[in-house]
């Protein structure tokens, strides 16, 4: 697994060994950097010194391709303790340690937030209904702003429960289902 574009393309990423951690594949990854860049919504702007949340992180693949692409500043959620040291290895790797906070804590238990985001990535483990859950919890403590851009990456048959006038982007890829929808404040969880 590597970094695929921008000041980082090429870098190797360490991935957890065992089914713990399940990394968001490169081709997956390309898709969703590209809707997000391409998309009539979106653009480099998304991206250019975006204050970003990589919410359960593993290896920290998406938060670090949103630093290579220009994010200014990217807050990793991660509790697992297999994958927690080869976050911090990658972070290391691609020398991202002053553009980078890991936090090592439950994003349903999340702290107060050190700075609100505009681009939040959520790839749970499939089908635990964890991402409204953590969505909550974020927007509760601070870490989410009206008008967000929010990434899910889900099962294909997992449903969410946001409003589908705010889901922007909708792409199957294998057994995966990214989806991109526009965080409204007023959202019933």
């Amino acid at each position: 697994m590597h970094i695929i574009a921008g000041s980082l393309k090429g870098k190797k990423l360490a991935t957890p060994p065992g089914p713990s951690t399940r990394p968001t594949a490169i081709r997956v990854r390309q898709a969703l950097f590209d809707m997000l860049l391409h998309a009539p919504w979106g653009g480099n702007m998304v991206l250019s010194q975006a204050f970003v949340l990589d919410i359960f992180a593993g290896t920290g693949a998406l938060g670090l391709e949103a630093l290579s692409r220009g994010a200014a500043y990217c807050y990793f959620f991660e509790n697992d303790a297999t994958a927690l040291p080869i976050l911090r290895s990658n972070i290391r790797h691609c020398r991202k340690e002053a553009q980078s906070t890991i936090i090592p804590t439950s994003a349903l238990t999340p702290p107060m937030a050190k700075q609100a985001c505009s681009l939040a990535f959520f790839d749970p483990p499939y089908n635990r209904e964890l991402i409204a859950q953590s969505l909550q919890a974020l927007t509760t403590q601070g870490w989410i702003l009206p008008n967000s851009l929010i990434v899910t990456e889900t099962s294909r048959q997992e449903i969410l429960p946001f409003p589908k006038e705010s889901l922007l982007a909708e792409r199957f890829h294998g057994a995966a289902c990214l989806r991109i929808w526009r965080f409204e404040s007023t959202w019933k969880f």
